[in-house]
């Protein structure tokens, strides 16, 4: 039923006008919004479709005056070898950070032992410390380790330290009904296999949100390849950008060029864990 308009509201017909223009109006301003968050992405994709001179001689437009697509091919000739090192990083900082990270958020939701609450704490705390903070003590370590100008410093400290996704897993795992475990446990199954066959099956969309999270960071990582490594056949796509600028000049149509491919795979792994990085998000917060 229509709901009746109280006195001094006017006619029903006024009410449903005035929902419409507010409506209007909120909508209005969510566009605005989208617009002002995706104009740097159009500005870019249309830049890197203009010429160099066209680039600087009107570096605010969006509609490229003569269009060319020779700044893709350039990009193209630059980019596979760091290509490649960047997807191998992240499939490695991926993989690592998942199973390091579900088997201490299980550890730290399920299992109890003396001090657990004091070292979800401390783990915690860690996080606060600046990553500038202990970058000389740990490049000193790896050069002793002989790390240095290999990729173990850029996938094994993250893997092996993952306070978010640690974070994120218990939380998730702090959200499953305990009857499961318990039914497991009285039918004989032991802490392993509850894990391996309850709980990880159970956590896909918690799994995703961490996945997502550590590719686009070990993706974007500029200051660990800049730090470590030595040699051009190691360095990653972020390094890459740099062969785009100068120290007169920068190639800024090439750059765009660059940027734009170098998103495309951030943007098809989001699409791909969308419905669980976003479910993830959502359930591993509902418990503390």
């Amino acid at each position: 039923m229509s709901a009746i308009p109280k006195p001094g509201q006017g006619t029903l017909s006024q009410v449903l006008q005035r929902k419409k223009v507010l409506l209007g109006v909120y909508y209005l301003f969510l566009a605005t919004l989208a617009f002002g968050f995706l104009f740097p992405l159009i500005w870019m994709i249309a830049t890197s479709l203009k010429t160099g001179s066209e680039a600087l001689s009107s570096p605010t437009s969006v509609i490229p005056a003569d269009p060319t697509a020779e700044n893709y091919w350039a990009a193209l000739e630059v980019l596979p070898t760091y290509f490649w090192n960047s997807v191998k990083l992240a499939f490695l900082n991926v993989a690592g950070l998942l199973v390091v990270a579900s088997l201490a958020g299980f550890a730290f939701a399920r299992l109890r032992f003396p001090g657990r609450d004091v070292i979800f704490v401390v783990v915690l705390a860690s996080a606060l410390v600046p990553h500038i903070v202990y970058l000389i003590p740990q490049y000193v370590v790896f050069r002793e380790y002989g790390w240095v100008d290999t990729h173990f410093p850029l996938w094994v400290p993250r893997a092996m330290t993952p306070v978010f996704g640690t974070f994120l897993m218990r939380q998730f795992f702090l959200g499953i009904p305990k009857e499961l475990e318990e039914s497991a446990r009285i039918d004989g199954a032991n802490t392993f296999t509850i894990f391996s066959r309850i709980m990880l099956p159970l956590a896909k969309p918690a799994l995703a949100a961490v996945a997502l999270f550590t590719f686009v960071d070990s993706w974007n990582d500029l200051l660990g390849p800049l730090i470590f490594l030595n040699s051009q056949e190691l360095q990653t796509v972020p390094v890459a950008l740099a062969l785009f600028q100068g120290e007169f000049f920068s190639n800024v149509p090439g750059l765009m060029a660059a940027a734009t491919i170098i998103i495309v795979p951030v943007f098809v792994v989001f699409l791909l864990a969308q419905k669980y990085f976003v479910q993830g998000v959502i359930m591993s917060g509902l418990k503390g």
